[in-house]
């Protein structure tokens, strides 16, 4: 799930993570504990968190009568595209809206162009705003998780339109299956630049073990709850 958080978190020891552990495919196979552990647990977070999605769909579907789901395309493992699915957080007119923004607000460029996120946002409902805060959009990715599409922890996946960010890294980034969470998440996630998130990406894919993934996870929970960073 799109984790927002900040320092406090303390991002991962050095010695979470090694070389030696790395493995050659984002799960070592879909038969590797990985990628077990993804199953189980997307399917046991689907059923325990029914209620809730239903819930809160409901909501949305309420505040304005148009479509639950936001299914935008992401770039995945081995650079191939997929339908990202979140719940839907933005006004129906979101994209218009982004680019008036933009083009009226030099300081909205910039912090568009450092981080592809807006701190004051002029598309998000002030539902969305809470859902958002709660990190409850990023859930129906867990669909994703037990089709393939990502795994619990890795790279958030990227917007065709962020590709050229990660210039000759992109191919070190589609060596993995996209994460709900992962290293840029735990390091800052909105306090940092885009540059350093490409670092951040970059290194857990070099240096991954199941259990650095583990730690990465623990380390999630204490920052979701506190909505640290949201945007």
């Amino acid at each position: 799930m799109d984790f927002r958080f900040g320092e406090q978190t303390g991002g991962l020891p050095e010695d979470a993570y090694s070389e030696d552990g790395a493995e050659d495919t984002p799960s070592g196979g879909d038969f590797s504990a990985k990628r077990i552990f993804d199953i189980v647990a997307a399917t046991l977070g689907l059923i325990f968190l029914a209620p809730l999605l239903l819930v809160v769909a409901l909501l949305i579907r309420l505040q304005d009568g148009q479509k639950v789901l936001y299914c935008p395309p992401r770039l995945g493992y081995r650079g191939q595209a997929f339908r990202c699915f979140k719940l839907r957080t933005m006004v129906p007119d979101a994209d218009s809206r982004l680019q008036a923004v933009l083009e009226s607000s030099a300081k909205a460029r910039l912090e568009w162009d450092l981080t592809q996120k807006l701190t004051n946002d002029p598309r998000i409902t002030p539902l969305g705003k809470f859902i958002r805060s709660t990190s409850i959009d990023e859930l129906p990715q867990l669909i994703n998780i037990i089709r393939g599409d990502m795994s619990l922890v890795g790279p958030r996946p990227i917007s065709f339109n962020e590709r050229p960010r990660y210039g000759e890294y992109f191919d070190v980034y589609t060596r993995v299956r996209p994460g709900l969470t992962g290293l840029w998440q735990t390091s800052g996630r909105s306090n940092t630049t885009y540059a350093e998130r490409v670092q951040l990406d970059t290194k857990y894919v070099q240096t991954r073990t199941f259990w650095g993934d583990v730690l990465i996870i623990v380390k999630t929970v204490p920052a979701v709850l506190l909505s640290v960073g949201a945007k």
